[in-house]
């Protein structure tokens, strides 16, 4: 294959979730940019459509579908809806998270226990599933990328269930990734670093929190949103079709210092 070809997604059909802002909308706008029609996915369907629209006045191809992947329902919904409108799906782009307890670890209540582990474990988990038999019902393999985060690796400070459910997610990604293998499906994770999004901005808008995440960052600086899309790209192109499996750490070498 020529190499000027190995990043073109044309004729893909991508399904990014919590695409409306952040990492999500830098990766659903790459993606759309290098010929894949993506389907921009959140809670909010008019935040969606913001996206979707803006990504097909650039000339790229989208459209919008409402999913709390919280919610099972949901879940089910978005892959008949995706089924009877494409027949397929080529790249899911797992990112919608939630992180709803920032404190000791001792202090999690019970309600934000449980929204974390529904949304980072759970929803991981039954998007996964229902990306991979639509994948495996297309017969042409796919990808699927999980964006997990350092906190997998390394628990954050005051994130402990958050880190967790990250954790969780890696471990996830091995599992996916050793049984969809045999029907052409890829299963990788991102890790992103502290990245300047609205998820984040309880660490990267306090200068002290900041200062402190940043110590330990030999780079000294946040990522911005689109540094995490070029990886995403990546590990969903034929660029990666060898690469199963695997974390990719993208995070100015926060896990190397």
């Amino acid at each position: 294959m020529d190499r000027k070809d190995l990043f073109d997604l044309s004729g893909k059909i991508a399904l990014v979730t919590g695409a409306s802002r952040g990492i999500g909308e830098s990766a659903a706008r790459l993606l759309a940019a290098s010929g894949a029609h993506v389907i921009v996915s959140s809670r909010k369907l008019d935040a969606c459509q913001a996206v979707a629209e803006s990504i097909r006045a650039e000339g790229g191809s989208a459209e919008a579908i409402a999913c709390h992947i919280g919610e099972l329902a949901d879940i089910d919904a978005v892959f008949a809806a995706i089924a009877d409108r494409h027949g397929r799906l080529d790249i899911l782009v797992n990112n919608a998270a939630t992180n709803p307890h920032y404190g000791p670890i001792v202090d999690t209540d019970p309600a934000a226990f449980q929204k974390t582990v529904d949304v980072n474990i759970r929803g991981y988990f039954f998007m996964s599933a229902g990306g991979a038999r639509l994948m495996a019902r297309g017969g042409r393999g796919g990808a699927i990328v999980n964006v997990a985060s350092v906190n997998g690796e390394i628990p954050a400070l005051h994130q402990g269930i958050y880190s967790i459910t990250k954790a969780a997610v890696l471990s996830m990604t091995k599992a996916f990734a050793k049984e969809c293998a045999p029907d052409g499906i890829r299963v990788n994770a991102l890790l992103p670093g502290a990245t300047d999004t609205k998820f984040a901005a309880a660490l990267v808008k306090n200068k002290a929190v900041l200062d402190t995440v940043l110590a330990h960052v030999p780079m000294k600086r946040v990522a911005r949103p689109d540094e995490m899309a070029g990886a995403i790209l990546y590990l969903a192109s034929d660029a990666a079709s060898y690469t199963t499996g695997a974390c990719l750490n993208v995070d100015g070498g926060y896990l190397i210092a």
